[in-house]
């Protein structure tokens, strides 16, 4: 599953979107649009990251996705394990190791 922020991550390593939809098809990866209470919650632990020292260098759309993720009851595959830790404590997480 991806949603439109994933997709536009992904989409800088490509030159054109035919060659993005073939890296992800449609029938490989479910396309879902974000849940307004992913918003708010995304919002509320970017605001408890900042309060805690955080960078604003840390982008708001990461928060976006760990909240969608956490909304949904999904798993997140991540290399920031360390951010959705704090920020989500209860979302499963798949962090390979780098």
């Amino acid at each position: 599953m991806i949603n439109p922020i994933v997709y536009a991550e992904i989409s800088t390593g490509f030159d054109r979107v035919e060659e993005l939809d073939q890296a992800v098809p449609a029938d490989d990866f479910e396309r879902e649009a974000l849940p307004f209470q992913a918003g708010f919650l995304a919002g509320k632990a970017y605001l408890a990251y900042r309060r805690r020292g955080g960078q604003r260098r840390s982008p708001l759309p990461d928060f976006y996705i760990g909240a969608h993720a956490a909304v949904r009851g999904y798993r997140l595959l991540t290399r920031d394990a360390a951010r959705y830790r704090t920020s989500f404590p209860s979302l499963p997480l798949i962090a390979p190791e780098s």
